[in-house]
């Protein structure tokens, strides 16, 4: 039995107890029975009322109950389609009083979220409505009368991420590129004119609008005045070549020249005007002394030839550097020549530097040749000999290298540039196959005086025998009588015979005429190939 049925029983009994104890007070005090109903009536009605009241207080909390669980399942379920959750289940056989408090509990928890999503959309848009006037971009599309979903949020928070992070991209880039207008304005000495360049100069950063626009025109704005600077750096620098040209042909003093090292640096205007001024005043000079300034650029004239391997024919073909009518158009003349070369130098250098090296190694290895076929290299103890063989090898195997290199970069240069690249007059590989054709006529020369000479030796050993030479006089070894090595040679020769050291002799030379030979031979049978 539950608490509260034995509370209403003993109620009951109370009630009963009561009513008793009122009726032996009445039967003492003697009150008749008709007063004794009037008073139990009014006890009743006591009662009655009262209870009357308890249960109506009672029946208006169950409506209240049935009330708030209504309008809690109404606004529950309008928050669930508004923050896109499930609906809430209730729970079965479950009182009215536990239902309102869980649908009142759960209604709480979801109007709060309602209030925290509003509140972040809000402050998100605020973030983004400021960043997009930074940027000078259109705001977020979001509907700010709904509520948004947690996806909405979380997509909305990257979009405030990125353009935060645009932000600091793009101010990063302006501040550099700021920093870099205000270095290009000093050093051409250039002063902001119109609004745009006053407000990157003058303005205070955080208020520049980051726009890709304002960007754009900032990195055209730095352009232009980079290629300003660059244009006075070039001007300056050509003025500074000039001068130093100038300096070298007139052969100025190095303690004239320290005065203008001041100016031999910078790009600005006035040390622009500073370079002009002495520039014109050496030009003055160079008028003055002009037999000498030509003489000076002949010499340069020279050396650009050796460079470029002009031929004889290539060096007199420019008449004027034999002229000795030294006059303001000679002096033209000179200067428009050397200028050409130059250029035509450094066009050409990679090939002729490769062309130089070539030559380098060619005399090199006939160097090896002359000495490969010299019989005093074998009395040497040094060690030379061991080294020369080395480098000997190295470049047996590099200068047929070279000459491949040499002939496919000549051959595309051909092909672009629509012309035969010469050396000396004529076409490099026809130049190099002509040296090898000249070492092998020379080889072979060689050869045939030393086979000539070795046959004369031979015949006279023949006739008259072989010198007398100085017995060796090692230990344990007894030299050989005079008298036996004329016997020998003598009988050698009745019997028609060479003695045996002739032989040596002349297979010892053979041997080193195809020791000095084979480099050659195989290096132009490979190059022919």
């Amino acid at each position: 039995m539950r608490r509260s049925e034995v509370l209403a029983e003993e109620s009951i009994v109370c009630l009963q107890k009561a009513l008793i104890h009122l009726r032996e007070i009445w039967e003492l005090i003697g009150i008749p029975e008709e007063q004794r109903l009037q008073r139990t009536e009014v006890v009743k009605k006591h009662i009655k009322d009262l209870l009357d009241r308890m249960i109506a207080e009672e029946e208006s909390l169950r409506e209240r109950l049935l009330k708030s669980i209504s309008f809690c399942q109404k606004e529950l379920s309008t928050l669930c389609n508004e923050l896109q959750v499930k609906p809430f289940q209730e729970e079965k056989e479950t009182t009215v009083l536990q239902l309102e408090k869980d649908l009142r509990t759960q209604v709480e928890l979801l109007r709060k979220q309602k209030k925290e999503r509003k509140q972040e959309l809000n402050l998100l848009q605020e973030q983004d409505q400021e960043l997009c006037e930074i940027l000078c971009m259109p705001t977020y599309d979001v509907d700010s009368t709904s509520v948004p979903t947690l996806e909405e949020l979380n997509l909305f928070r990257q979009h405030v991420a990125t353009l935060r992070e645009t932000k600091e991209s793009r101010h990063e880039q302006f501040v550099s590129i700021k920093k870099q207008i205000i270095l290009c304005m000093e050093e051409l000495e250039h002063t902001p004119d119109t609004s745009f360049e006053k407000d990157i100069v003058c303005e205070d950063e955080s208020a520049f609008c980051l726009s890709l626009e304002n960007i754009a025109t900032l990195q055209k704005l730095l352009q232009q005045l980079e290629i300003k600077k660059s244009k006075n750096e070039a001007e300056c620098e050509g003025l500074r070549a000039q001068i130093r040209e100038l300096w070298d042909r007139l052969q100025i003093p190095e303690e004239e020249r320290e005065p203008v090292a001041a100016i031999m640096t910078g790009s600005k205007a006035k040390v622009r005007n500073a370079l002009q001024l002495e520039v014109d005043r050496l030009e003055e000079l160079k008028m003055q002394n002009i037999k000498q300034v030509i003489e000076t650029i002949r010499v340069e004239l020279a050396q650009f030839w050796d460079q470029c391997f002009y031929s004889k024919e290539q060096r007199q073909a420019f008449a004027p550097y034999y002229s000795e009518d030294y006059t303001e158009n000679l002096l033209h003349l000179h200067d428009a020549e050397i200028i050409r070369l130059r250029n035509y130098y450094e066009v050409h250098k990679e090939l002729f530097e490769g062309v130089q090296k070539w030559e380098e190694s060619w005399k090199l290895f006939l160097e090896f040749e002359r000495k490969a076929s010299d019989p005093s290299r074998f009395t040497n103890r040094g060690g030379n000999l061991l080294k020369e063989e080395k480098e000997r090898a190295k470049l047996q195997k590099t200068l047929p290298k070279l000459e491949e290199e040499l002939k496919a970069r000549i051959e595309k240069w051909e092909q672009e540039q629509s012309m035969a690249f010469m050396v000396n007059g004529q076409k490099f590989m026809e130049y190099v196959t002509e040296q090898w054709e000249l070492h092998r006529l020379e080889k072979e020369k060689a050869k045939q005086e030393r086979q000539l000479k070795n046959k004369r030796q031979t015949e006279a050993e023949m006739l008259y025998g072989s010198a007398p030479r100085t017995p060796s006089k090692r230990p344990g070894l007894t030299p050989n009588k005079p008298g036996k090595v004329r016997k020998s040679v003598i009988t050698s020769m009745c019997s028609g015979k060479k003695t045996p050291r002739a032989a040596r002799l002349r297979a010892n030379k053979e041997n080193m005429e195809l020791n000095g030979s084979m480099l050659s031979a195989r290096t132009f049978k490979g190059f022919q190939s």
